[in-house]
């Protein structure tokens, strides 16, 4: 039988070891967290659906979410972030400039660190706020 790590146990692996882990965690939840909000929107077929949720998870939408963002995170946030955008990725988006990518590679990764945290209180402001920030451009 499979075991799963505890989700703290996980998150002490992870920050010791590499953040690109997080940002895999983070694009998970933040994927989960748009296509709830998306799916609650009447806005009509799943191809409207697809596109409103792809346009939260593209990478220059989350990368001016982060920038956004920046100077309401606490110094442990800050740290989190700093270390995920300055990761190497070893493929980049197919539609991202490198900066875009590298901001949108550290929001994920603070959504993961704070999921595994077991902050749900910090990740739904977190993600509420990376909804209401863009929501009403599209």
């Amino acid at each position: 039988m499979c075991k799963i790590m505890d989700k703290k146990e996980l998150l002490i692996k992870l920050c010791q070891s590499n953040l690109l882990s997080l940002a895999f965690i983070g694009d998970s939840i933040h994927t989960q967290y748009v296509r709830e909000y998306v799916l609650s929107q009447d806005i009509g077929n799943m191809d409207n659906y697809h596109k409103r949720a792809s346009y939260f998870c593209k990478a220059s939408t989350q990368a001016e979410v982060l920038q956004a963002l920046l100077p309401s995170l606490n110094e442990e946030e800050s740290s989190i972030v700093k270390r995920a955008r300055n990761a190497k990725p070893k493929h980049q988006a197919k539609n991202a400039t490198g900066k875009d990518y590298a901001y949108a590679t550290a929001f994920e990764a603070l959504i993961g660190y704070t999921y595994l945290k077991e902050d749900n209180e910090r990740l739904n402001e977190l993600l509420n706020l990376s909804l209401s920030l863009k929501g009403n451009t599209k």
